[in-house]
């Protein structure tokens, strides 16, 4: 175990293999939610991301609809929606009506990145106003959409007003942590991609970190990638999907999932290696054993409150059977 049964969460970029479909990755993510669900998973999130062709997940409010409810009582959520992209309004108004729809189970994690390329920004927005400096008002602007609003408030989110929804502030740096810290709300921080100022930016969090009507005290939810199997060496091939994508979109070519590719690290240059290292660092791999001894030393440094964890492993049912062994890591065999 990796210490007193840590909470345990997914995040699923709804990833379309190479030869797959939206459709079949749709059916895949409602699987594994309602398997996670009997893991004892506490969550499942699902992100924003546009102009990608191996991620589904794009229309994130309506994967949300639909994985909770086929589901009973796992949290679903975004993770995040990359609110410059959105009017506060729209986010409060989709997100009261899944909540509306699927009560104390929504989550809604909050960004500050596009999510895509410059050209699909235009795409979305038809101009280029939006700007990312002004997150912070539209976090506050968000958060008074979904709160008890008063008399005299002019525009009211309807669904929205008056849900709650429980927000959290995502971030891959230090001005993630500083918005987190200042709302008095939860943060994530993306280590599963971007661990370079993890220790950092959770330090600021904690420090700086204001008590609010919504959370009392910090609470830290880090990303990492794990890829667990019955033994290291099959760990370590299914490990390779993710592998080839990240060099790929690293390129400028996002791709779909590819299949396992065995010595793929290999044959990487020099630099491609050494880019993967660095941005793979919060990634586990092996056979349970493996997978157990590595996490309890990251959560032994980092402090992490909750882990969410990401798999992309091209075989289904070997995504399934990860997620499934890294759960009986924690809370031992079901």
């Amino acid at each position: 175990m990796f210490g007193q049964m840590l909470p345990l969460s997914i995040l699923d970029l709804a990833p379309v293999v190479q030869g797959g479909s939206a459709s079949q990755t749709l059916r895949n993510s409602l699987e594994l939610a309602q398997h996670a669900e009997t893991w004892g998973y506490r969550r499942i999130w699902f992100a924003e991301h546009h102009n990608m062709p191996g991620v589904a997940s794009a229309a994130t409010a309506v994967v949300i609809a639909h994985v909770a409810g086929g589901t009973k009582t796992i949290r679903v959520g975004a993770g995040g929606i990359m609110l410059p992209n959105h009017a506060p309004l729209m986010i409060a108004e989709q997100f009261g009506t899944l909540a509306s729809l699927f009560p104390d189970r929504i989550d809604l994690g909050l960004g500050r990145a596009p999510g895509t390329d410059q050209r699909t920004m235009r795409a979305l927005r038809r101009n280029l106003a939006g700007d990312v400096d002004s997150f912070p008002d539209d976090v506050s602007e968000l958060m008074n959409y979904l709160g008890d609003a008063p008399a005299d408030q002019p525009v009211t989110a309807f669904p929205g007003v008056g849900t709650n929804v429980p927000i959290w502030i995502l971030g891959s740096s230090l001005f993630g942590a500083q918005v987190a810290a200042s709302f008095g709300l939860p943060f994530a921080f993306a280590s599963h991609f971007a661990p370079a100022a993890l220790a950092q930016a959770v330090q600021l969090y904690r420090a700086h970190f204001q008590p609010s009507s919504r959370l009392d005290r910090p609470y830290v939810m880090l990303g990492i990638n794990v890829f667990a199997a019955d033994s290291d060496q099959e760990a370590a091939l299914l490990a390779t999907s993710l592998q080839q994508a990240f060099v790929q979109l690293r390129r400028g070519r996002p791709t779909r999932l590819p299949p396992p590719l065995p010595d793929f690290y290999d044959r990487l240059l020099p630099h491609e290696r050494a880019m993967l290292d660095e941005a793979l660092s919060c990634t586990f791999v092996g056979a349970p054993s493996t997978i157990a001894a590595a996490v309890r030393a990251f959560v032994a440094r980092t402090g992490a409150d909750e882990l969410i964890v990401g798999a992309h492993i091209f075989d289904h049912q070997a995504r399934l059977r990860s997620y499934q062994l890294l759960a009986e890591v924690n809370t031992g065999p079901r």
